[in-house]
């Protein structure tokens, strides 16, 4: 049991020797955290949560040494020393050997909080070219780390498994509170299909050596850019955390970033440490355990909604801040595993453009709008309209046929860079629809066609509200609609699989929902 006046005698200048002007105490789920001055010092809480046990002394000191030892690592200017806090013969608490020592502190170089990276991004101090270097500490750090016998294991199927079926039972009693219900059937779906298709992979990991003694907590929070390049407060009290694949910790920061709103930055540190490392087989798994990580932090969060001690606003801001988290691990379980091209299909109003942007951020895809392309080719402002006769003007054939083959040799640009992408036009022709589908398979991409599909009251209430949109790209109105669902040719070319029909007359995530589950094939 932690000592009862040591929260209160640590708060005060007077017992540190260095008497710092102000002593700042931070409390976390398992610590105290004393920021006196140019020295923290951390004490850690007698508590047991089944994945640590700091309950006696014997075992508050073990993991303090413990922490020292892992940090030292990465931080070894910032972890100092083991610091005894005891009883004096006059029974007071003094800092350092006494008559009986009650507790220990870890003792650190106070961290400037101005050069943390999650700070210096929000305020635009850095650039995308600290990845690099990041990925780079990140990469000799896994280089020099320990492998082998009992770290190994960590890396098996059957313990990534239990990972996960832990993190699915420890959540479904949040199910439609911080998760929504399909989000959790989905994920847990992925996972372990994930699992079964890549048990091979998951063994090669480890006998490669990619399973590691890593850091197992790094995210933005414990990158500090003082003096180089410092990450600190790693994992120490469970080595379940911390035996993990090399591609775990680079998903973990990934994830972070892309949480924060800094994608571009997540993308930049991974193919960085690709390049370093020559380790291509992380973009396999980094889907797969950034899901992982985004799902953890989500269920941990989550778990605040059950501490009576917070307030009501807190509580709120948890469970917001839990479904992001899960919407999120939502979003990579989503993401296709290799690079697709997805057409967009059917009549102008039918929804194509309203779907095909809520399913590209979900599957990790681009957009390329045919409205916009004939556009910028004809150097017309995709807003500026021309309301012409259907197949007339801008709209002919030749122009079209120009239009669709513009399209689809810069969709094939992005396939060829590993990424998917959605085509959004009618693709109202056999050979429109055939050629992008032996293009996809010339370059082994998964190929869709996704036909959007309603009644014709709804695509005519759809058009008339668009065409009071003065930034809408697309010409498409009633007037013209039948002549060109006319001129549609029925989706017949296809083979079984390719051709996926979705009723837009139905809610927006419903249809997302189900579109998701029919290309992913959950």
């Amino acid at each position: 049991m932690t000592h009862p006046e040591l929260t209160e005698v640590m708060s005060a200048p007077a017992f540190y020797p260095h008497k710092p002007h102000k002593v700042e105490m931070v409390q976390t789920h398992i610590s105290y955290i004393f920021i006196a001055g140019e020295f923290v010092y951390k004490i850690k809480k007698a508590v047991n949560f089944g994945f640590l046990d700091f309950t006696d002394l014997e075992k508050r000191k073990y993991y303090c040494q413990e922490e020292l030892r892992l940090n030292r690592r990465l931080a070894p200017e910032t972890y100092l020393e083991l610091i005894e806090i005891s009883e004096d013969i006059s029974g007071h608490l003094v800092l350092g050997k006494g008559r009986r020592t009650v507790e220990y502190a870890v003792k650190m170089r106070t961290l400037p909080q101005d050069k943390m990276l999650k700070k210096l991004l929000a305020e635009g101090k850095t650039n995308i070219a600290i990845m690099s270097a990041i990925a780079g500490k990140v990469a000799e750090f896994h280089r020099l780390a320990a492998t082998g016998d009992k770290i190994d294991k960590m890396g098996s199927v059957e313990t990534i498994r239990k990972n996960h079926e832990e993190n699915f039972e420890q959540t479904e009693s949040y199910i439609n509170v911080t998760i929504a219900g399909y989000q959790y059937q989905f994920i847990k779906s992925y996972v372990f299909n994930f699992i079964e298709k890549n048990t091979a992979l998951f063994q090669k990991r480890i006998a490669d050596h990619k399973i590691r003694d890593c850091h197992g907590d790094l995210h933005l929070e414990h990158i500090c850019l003082t003096n180089g390049i410092v990450i600190f407060d790693c994992i120490e009290f469970n080595e379940r955390f911390r035996y993990e694949d090399i591609a775990a910790e680079v998903a973990f920061l990934s994830m972070d970033l892309d949480y924060n709103g800094y994608p571009d930055y997540a993308d930049a540190f991974v193919k960085a440490y690709i390049a370093l490392t020559g380790d291509k087989e992380i973009n396999v798994l980094l889907d797969f355990y950034k899901c992982y990580y985004a799902y953890v932090r989500g269920k941990v969060i989550g778990f605040k909604l059950k501490d009576q001690a917070i307030s009501e606003d807190d509580r709120k801001n948890a469970q917001r801040t839990s479904s992001r988290y899960f919407d999120l691990a939502y979003s990579y379980a989503a993401h296709l595993q290799k690079p697709t091209l997805i057409l967009m299909a059917g009549l102008m109003g039918a929804g194509k453009s309203v779907l095909s942007r809520a399913i590209a951020p979900r599957l990790g895809a681009e957009i390329l709008r045919t409205d916009v392309i004939r556009k910028e080719m004809l150097g017309i402002s995709p807003s500026e309209h021309r309301l012409v006769d259907f197949g007339e003007g801008i709209y002919s054939d030749d122009i079209s046929k120009k239009v669709y083959e513009q399209a689809l040799e810069e969709a094939l640009k992005i396939l060829a860079e590993g990424r998917s992408v959605i085509i959004d036009a009618s693709h109202k022709k056999h050979a429109q629809r055939a050629k992008a589908f032996d293009a996809a398979g010339k370059v082994h991409a998964d190929f869709y066609v996704v036909e959007c599909v309603c009644a014709e009251e709804i695509i005519k209430q759809r058009l008339e509200v668009r065409a009071s949109d003065s930034k809408e790209p697309s010409d498409g109105r009633w007037e013209i609609f039948h002549a060109q669902k006319d001129n549609f040719e029925p989706i017949t070319e296809l083979p079984e699989g390719h051709h996926i029909a979705v009723n837009t007359a139905a809610p927006p995530e419903e249809c997302l929902q189900r579109l998701i589950r029919q290309i992913r094939g959950f």
